[in-house]
């Protein structure tokens, strides 16, 4: 990188927030797999639904969500969706005021987690006991072998990506940085390549 030195929080389970200005912030924080409910978007996405909960049972998931009415709804959604799957909530304080980018401030008056600094959320993490990561679980598939099969830099490799979701129960609008980590995460190369091959023929 440079030579310049990545100081983020590297974490092993993704991490799942509201909207895509969380995932901005979060960013500059962790160095994990970040996931966006589209705020109340996820009550209709089985699909993303689903991704999670596989996430849940695997990995594990942190849920990170505003500190507002609508965050704690959405927090209960996710943690009733993941059954039996493991989940870690990390919470932010309660900070009044309005984030730079809206013209007031939102229903209660409180920031969501975009607006939160940096040392708050650092140590939103640290009480919450994810710092660091165990072992790096073995990655078998990278951005390579992704090209080399079609599913990414190809003309029609957006139609491949969301044929290859389709069969393996994943959403279909995926971009291939997803895909990737979602296939290292969750499924096996024999898995992954029964459903390419169906894709590939269309069955």
């Amino acid at each position: 990188m440079n030579g310049v030195q990545d100081d983020r929080i590297k974490l092993d389970m993704p991490v799942i927030v509201e909207g895509r200005y969380d995932k901005i912030k979060l960013q500059s924080v962790i160095d994990a797999v970040i996931i966006t409910t589209d705020g109340f978007g996820i009550y209709r996405n089985k699909k993303k639904r689903d991704m999670i909960r596989r996430y849940a049972e695997k990995t594990g998931i942190i849920i990170l969500t505003d500190s507002d009415g609508a965050g704690f709804q959405i927090r209960n959604s996710l943690k009733s969706c993941i059954g039996s799957g493991k989940a870690v909530n990390i919470y932010i304080p309660d900070v009044f005021g309005k984030e730079r980018r809206k013209a007031k401030p939102s229903k209660e008056g409180k920031l969501g987690v975009e607006g939160i600094d940096v040392p708050t959320l650092r140590k939103a993490f640290e009480d919450a006991g994810v710092m660091g990561s165990s072992a790096p679980r073995p990655l078998w598939i990278d951005k390579q072998r992704l090209f080399d099969d079609g599913l990414s830099g190809g003309e029609d490799s957006s139609g491949l990506r969301k044929a290859l979701c389709l069969r393996l129960g994943l959403p279909e609008r995926m971009t291939a940085k997803a895909l990737l980590e979602a296939l290292n995460a969750l499924y096996s190369e024999e898995e992954y390549s029964a459903a390419l091959k169906a894709a590939t023929k269309g069955e």
